[in-house]
């Protein structure tokens, strides 16, 4: 191989593993609706452009400092593209959540998102989601933070832990539980409220009760609160960026 090849390879290769590893998992990139091709040229046509731009030490291109250097990279773009990722999963928690209330837990399709069957209500989560995610343009947050974080993350240095990513991970459960509020409460209210009446008088009909009336509150106030979920979700998705970051910080 020609030193000048050897020299290219060598400044391209962590660069593509980074971004490799963000297509997999970051929301939007990391979408199996995309065909394999498309996000293999995309990593190609970023690696490129990030050429020049992204600063990546001389390291000597041998067998195994290559293999090091792309599993590290490639994780690294995992760890940063799931940081993102979290707060998707949180909205998709928050529609499973508010579904098993308004009785939707049965109730399953096809998510265009993963190719997985699942409950209604999540998907529609999910999809308000990934549409308040584009009209922010966190993709462009993202992208953004692959160019910086080869200054505060150099190419070369050892991932050391991974453990702050779990501690984001546990994010995920509060945006669910804090998008589905409005649900949970209300439909809480309803059932001990129906418990009460049933106990008071038997003869009345709580559980058909109950069931309308925990519907139609609960889509009332589904409509209501989704016009909450961009300030909400803004706070999350810089949240998020935070994590990012401060994972990387940590991991050297």
């Amino acid at each position: 191989m020609s030193p000048l090849l050897e020299r290219i390879l060598a400044h391209a290769l962590p660069i593509g593993m980074r971004i490799g590893g963000i297509m997999t998992f970051a929301p939007f990139f990391g979408s199996d609706a995309f065909p394999a091709r498309i996000k293999a040229a995309l990593v190609v046509l970023l690696t490129a452009m990030l050429y020049n731009v992204c600063p990546v030490p001389d390291l000597p291109l041998t067998a195994m400092n290559a293999i090091r250097i792309a599993l590290t990279e490639a994780v690294t773009g995992l760890m940063m593209g799931l940081s993102v990722q979290i707060v998707l999963e949180g909205a998709q928690l928050a529609g499973q959540l508010a579904g098993a209330q308004l009785g939707f837990s049965l109730a399953a399709i096809i998510d265009p998102q993963t190719n997985i069957e699942t409950p209604a209500l999540s998907i529609f989560y999910q999809m308000v989601a990934m549409l308040i995610f584009l009209q922010l343009n966190v993709h462009h947050w993202i992208l953004r933070a692959v160019v910086k974080s080869f200054g505060y993350f150099p190419v070369g240095v050892t991932l050391a832990a991974v453990r702050e990513l779990f501690h984001a991970a546990a994010g995920m459960w509060l945006i669910g539980v804090q998008i589905a509020a409005p649900v949970l409460l209300a439909t809480m209210v309803i059932d001990v409220t129906i418990g009460f009446l049933s106990k008071a008088s038997p003869q009345l009909p709580a559980m058909l009760i109950g069931i309308s009336a925990k519907s139609m509150t609960g889509y009332a106030l589904l409509a209501v609160s989704v016009g909450l979920w961009p300030v909400l979700l803004e706070h999350k998705f810089l949240d998020s960026v935070r994590w990012m970051e401060r994972v990387l910080g940590l991991a050297r």
